[in-house]
């Protein structure tokens, strides 16, 4: 997964984060890897993610939610288009599925406030974790509010 790997949500942030991260990649000549990680919960008793009935549902709108905004992006930028796009949609933990994407990823990108609850934080929790144990140079795009 070299190159640049970007994490979104379905947040109104994402699509200024997603922007950025083909713009980047499209400068650099380099692929995106666009993440959507569905948020799992943890078990009390072993800490894994606990799978979820519906889960292939919830992910297959992940993907289309990410591919439309992928081609919106790609509207605004015009001819500069990044060497290649993949989106990969699953369910799991976002900030450690970012960290683990990290280790293969030339630079990571993520926006600083998600779809959170606490509006007022200035660096959402997931951008927190990421920036403290990516393995790989990291973009924090602000949320512009």
């Amino acid at each position: 997964m070299a190159g640049i790997v970007v994490g979104v949500d379905q947040s109104v942030h994402a699509h200024r984060v997603l922007d950025w991260a083909m713009r980047e990649a499209a400068v650099r000549g380099t692929t995106l890897t666009v993440l959507s990680v569905i948020p799992a919960m943890a078990s009390p008793w072993t800490g894994h993610a606990l799978t979820v009935p519906d889960a292939g549902h919830a992910i297959a709108q992940a993907r289309e939610v990410t591919e439309e905004a992928l081609a919106k992006s790609a509207g605004r930028l015009g001819e500069l288009q990044p060497s290649s796009v993949t989106v990969r949609a699953f369910t799991g933990f976002p900030a450690q599925a970012l960290v683990d994407a990290s280790r293969d990823a030339d630079l990571l990108v993520v926006g600083s406030r998600g779809s959170g609850g606490f509006g007022e934080l200035l660096l959402g929790s997931v951008a927190s974790q990421v920036s403290h144990h990516a393995n790989c140079p990291v973009v924090i795009v602000p949320s512009g509010r």
